[in-house]
């Protein structure tokens, strides 16, 4: 059996009587083929490949609205932000400015009452020095009427007093 199976013509595939059979069915094959692949796989194809590239555009065209609307919404965050931060200055200012008025009445009334004091005090410190001199002036009438009398000069309370008020008058 080994001996028939080396002594036969070997594949049949490289059978040289059969080329032509073989060649008429590879073109059939190759035509079935092709009409299979042209009439049904390559529209197929050719469709997921179109909304492929349809869904590819529709969603570039979203992100680009998309990132239109984030650059406005920025724009208006930026905006708001601007006017938050002029709203606070105005603020500041407003609480700054109403501080400083009371500021200045207060000031205003610690001047006035400190004007109030200080004529008072001027009023208490004339009174005193009136009652000072008054008090010196009966203090050297007294003291004059005692050296007076410690030298036996004999004097009476006017004179004293009138020469102590003129001697008092001279030195101020």
């Amino acid at each position: 059996m080994a001996e028939s199976a080396a002594s036969g013509p070997g594949m049949p595939q490289l059978d040289v009587t059969t080329f032509s059979n073989q060649i008429f069915w590879l073109i059939v094959a190759l035509i079935v083929l092709y009409f299979i692949m042209s009439r049904v796989a390559l529209p197929r194809v050719a469709s997921v490949l179109a909304d492929r590239r349809g869904a590819i555009t529709a969603d570039i065209a979203a992100a680009e609205e998309y990132k239109q609307k984030a650059h406005e919404a920025e724009e208006a965050f930026k905006q708001a932000e601007a006017d938050a931060r002029a709203e606070a200055q105005r603020i500041v200012e407003a609480a700054k400015a109403e501080m400083q008025e009371s500021l200045n009445a207060q000031i205003a009334k610690a001047d006035a009452e400190i004007s109030a004091k200080s004529a008072e005090s001027e009023k208490r410190i004339r009174e005193i020095t009136a009652n000072a001199v008054s008090m010196v002036s009966d203090v050297s009438n007294d003291v004059t009427a005692d050296i007076l009398a410690v030298f036996d000069v004999k004097a009476d309370s006017k004179s004293v007093a009138s020469a102590v008020k003129d001697q008092l008058k001279g030195d101020a």
